[in-house]
């Protein structure tokens, strides 16, 4: 079966949103960061913004605001000064997570969302809807799975390096096809006599390589307008099929 892709809309993104808060306290970025940055990457309900090969999503704040050891706002480890531009390394519902210069040292942790500003007044949804996106996203990586409307990195996360691939360049952009194919090797054994002992025995003499399934990806333009599965391969994402291509910022 095939889905096709709808229209690609693109969002222009920069800050502002509601509130979270609790206390606590810090004195800078201690010598654990690296594990718990570990642990942050392993946090359910956390879409990151770790890939290097993306343009980060950078954050003005503009007004000093609690910065938390979680997500949840439970325990604070100090305030994060005011005007000054951060980069959002990730992000829940309710806040972003950030590094920057504190009012006593340099500090990293959950901020509140009505700490930033930007240039663009729909920012706080339109980061919702990346989040909301790549949610899904996180989960059909997780279970090998494709929907349309998702990246070539995307699809490469999800299901590996493909089996074949085609690319077709034209005056329109680029488009190509992806195919990951299942093999199933069957042993071919020959009943052989012992010329010693006159004893019949199997003795393997061939492998035949039988495919087994074949999922097709279809791209346009680096997303992916359709899927084809062969009946017993499903490699599609049950009942997410279609997914919005995800928020272009622009700055």
């Amino acid at each position: 079966m095939a889905f096709r892709l709808p229209a690609v809309f693109c969002f222009c993104l920069l800050v502002a949103a509601p509130a979270f808060a609790q206390s606590g306290r810090f004195s800078g970025i201690k010598r654990n960061e690296r594990d718990r940055q570990s642990k942050l990457e392993m946090e359910p309900g956390v879409v990151y913004f770790n890939d290097p090969a993306k343009r980060p999503v950078e954050l003005t704040i503009i007004k000093e605001a609690p910065v938390f050891s979680d997500k949840e706002g439970n325990h604070r480890v100090g305030f994060i000064r005011a005007d000054q531009t951060v980069k959002l390394e990730a992000m829940t519902e309710r806040a972003y997570y950030v590094r920057g210069k504190g009012t006593r040292d340099d500090l990293v942790g959950w901020v509140p969302p009505w700490a930033f500003s930007s240039k663009d007044p729909n920012f706080v949804e339109n980061l919702k809807k990346l989040y909301s996106r790549q949610i899904v996203v996180q989960r059909l990586v997780a279970n090998h799975q494709v929907a349309v409307g998702m990246t070539v990195s995307e699809v490469a996360a999800s299901l590996g390096k493909p089996t074949r691939t085609d690319v077709r360049k034209t005056g329109k952009g680029e488009s190509g096809r992806w195919e990951y194919i299942d093999y199933e090797d069957q042993k071919n054994y020959a009943l052989v006599r012992d010329p010693y002992t006159g004893n019949l025995f199997r003795q393997l003499v061939s492998v035949t390589r039988i495919e087994k399934g074949k999922t097709s990806v279809e791209f346009d333009n680096g997303f992916v307008s359709a899927i084809e599965e062969s009946e017993n391969n499903r490699r599609g994402a049950g009942d997410v099929r279609l997914i919005v291509p995800p928020v272009v910022f622009g700055w």
